[in-house]
C-alpha cells in the first residue's frame, strides 16, 4: 500500500499585505503545475499584532495565530518560514531560524542595513537548509517571456533598458511616519520598489556593472507619528506629532551593464495616480519589448516584419505560450488574466519545490547572495548621488 508522504510544514511571519500574499500563495501550492509537492500542511501565522494574526490565518486556512517569530522558531514541526516584517528584523529572525533547521524565505530587500545584508549573505554559505528572497516578478508570465526573447537574441544587439517603478502610496502628507520612512539613503524608495526594477533589469538584461547620475529627493520631508501599529500602506490614526522622513521618496540613476548596454531608472512612492506602476522597455537593433504591471496580462513585443508599413507594436496576451501559465491558471486560455496574486503562488511553488527536491522544479527563487548583490548596486547608487552624479562601479559577480 502507497504511503502518503510527510506534510510540508510552512508558516508567515508577518500578516501585513505582503505577509498574506504569502500565506495565500502557500495555500495555492499544491492547485498549479500538477503533482510533486508533499501535502503543505497550513501551520501558523505570527505578528506581533495578535489580531492581525488570527484573522490572517482565518482568512487563509492556517491553524492558528502566533504572538512573536520566537514561537515559530521554537515550533520544531514547522519546516519552512516565510520572513514578512520589516526589514531591520530579517537578520536576527533569518539567523534563529537557519539555526533551527528551517527553510527560509524572506521578503525583499534583504536586510536594513549593507553590515546585516552581507552577514546573511555569509550564514547562507553554511546553511543547511533552503535560503530564498522574494522577487515575485520574476514569476510574471510576461517578463519571463521577454526574458526569453532577449537570451533567444531575437532583438539583436541591446541598446536601452529603461525601467521605472512609479508608486503613489505615499503622496498623502499626512500619512504616517511608519517604519518605511526611516532609515538611511537608499532605504526608501529605492529600497522598497527600486530593489524590483533593479532585480528585473538583471533578470531581463543582465549583469549591472556600473551607475551613474544618481540623484535622491523627499519630497514630503515630516509625517505625522501614528498613534498604533501601521499595517502596510494603509492610513492609521495620527498625533499632533511631526517626525522627520530619513530616506528617499524619489531616485533616478543610470546604469552601464557588463554587456555595454546603457540604462535608464527611475523610482518614487509619490507619484500620483500609480498604485503599483512598474514599466520598462528593452530596446535592441531588431527588436523591443515593453512590459506595465497595471497591464500585467499582456506585453507590447515589435520586430522585423517583412513588410515595413504592417510594422509596429503588437499587444501579446498571456496565454498557455508564455512561461508559468500552462499549469498555473485554472483557466489556460489566453485572455483569462494573471495577477500579482498568480506571482506569489509561483514564487511559493518555486521554494517549496527546492525544499522538497522535486525532481522537474519551477525555477529557483533568488538567493541572499543574489539580494545583497542589489543591494550593493543601491548602495552604489547612493554614493553615486553624494559624488554629484559620478560613475560608481559595482562589485562584479562572483
Amino acid at each position: 500500500m502507497a504511503t502518503t508522504p510527510k506534510p510540508l510544514s510552512v508558516a508567515v511571519i508577518g500578516a501585513g499585505m505582503a505577509g498574506r500574499s504569502h500565506a495565500a500563495g502557500y495555500r495555492n501550492v499544491n492547485t498549479v503545475f500538477g503533482a510533486g509537492l508533499p501535502p503543505v500542511r497550513l501551520a501558523a501565522v505570527a505578528d506581533a499584532n495578535v489580531a492581525l494574526a488570527e484573522d490572517a490565518a482565518r482568512r487563509y486556512g492556517f491553524e492558528k495565530a502566533l504572538p512573536s517569530w520566537e514561537a515559530v522558531v521554537e515550533d520544531s514541526t514547522i519546516d519552512a518560514v516565510s520572513i514578512v516584517v520589516g526589514n531591520a528584523l530579517h537578520r536576527p529572525i533569518a539567523e534563529a531560524l537557519v539555526a533551527a533547521g528551517k527553510h527560509v524565505l524572506c521578503e525583499k530587500p534583504l536586510a536594513g542595513s549593507m553590515e546585516d545584508a552581507r552577514a546573511m549573505a555569509e550564514l547562507e554559505r553554511t546553511a543547511e537548509v533552503v535560503t530564498s528572497v522574494g522577487y515575485t516578478f520574476r514569476r510574471a508570465p510576461g517578463i519571463a517571456a521577454i526574458r526569453e526573447h532577449v537570451q533567444r537574441s531575437e532583438f539583436g544587439d541591446l541598446t536601452l533598458f529603461s525601467g521605472r517603478y512609479w508608486c503613489d502610496y505615499a503622496t498623502d502628507p499626512n500619512g504616517p511616519l511608519s517604519w518605511r520612512f526611516k532609515g538611511d539613503p537608499g532605504s526608501g524608495a529605492l529600497g522598497d520598489v527600486g530593489s524590483h526594477v533593479i532585480d528585473v533589469a538583471e533578470y531581463v538584461a543582465g549583469p549591472i556593472a556600473s551607475v551613474s547620475g544618481a540623484s535622491l529627493s523627499t519630497q514630503i520631508t515630516k509625517r505625522p507619528l501614528p498613534l498604533g501599529a501601521v499595517v502596510g500602506h494603509n492610513a492609521a490614526p495620527v498625533s499632533d506629532e511631526f517626525g522627520e522622513v530619513e530616506n528617499e521618496d524619489t531616485a533616478t540613476f543610470t546604469a552601464r551593464f557588463e554587456s555595454g548596454l546603457v540604462g535608464t531608472f527611475s523610482v518614487t512612492r509619490t507619484g500620483f495616480g500609480l498604485p503599483n506602476g512598474l514599466f520598462f522597455d528593452v530596446l535592441g537593433v531588431g527588436g523591443r519589448a515593453a512590459f506595465d504591471q497595471h497591464r500585467p496580462a499582456e506585453y507590447l513585443f515589435d520586430d522585423a516584419q517583412p513588410e515595413a508599413r504592417t510594422r509596429g507594436a503588437r499587444q501579446v496576451i498571456a496565454g498557455p505560450q508564455l512561461p508559468y501559465f500552462a499549469g498555473g491558471v485554472p483557466m489556460e486560455a489566453p485572455g483569462v488574466g494573471a495577477s500579482n496574486g498568480d506571482n506569489f503562488t509561483y514564487q511559493a511553488r518555486a521554494f517549496l519545490d527546492q525544499v522538497a527536491g522535486v525532481v522537474e522544479p519551477l525555477p529557483a527563487c533568488a538567493t541572499f547572495a543574489d539580494a545583497l548583490r542589489t543591494m550593493e548596486i543601491i548602495q552604489a547608487i547612493v554614493e553615486s548621488s553624494r559624488k554629484d552624479g559620478a560613475a560608481v562601479a559595482v562589485p562584479p559577480l562572483a
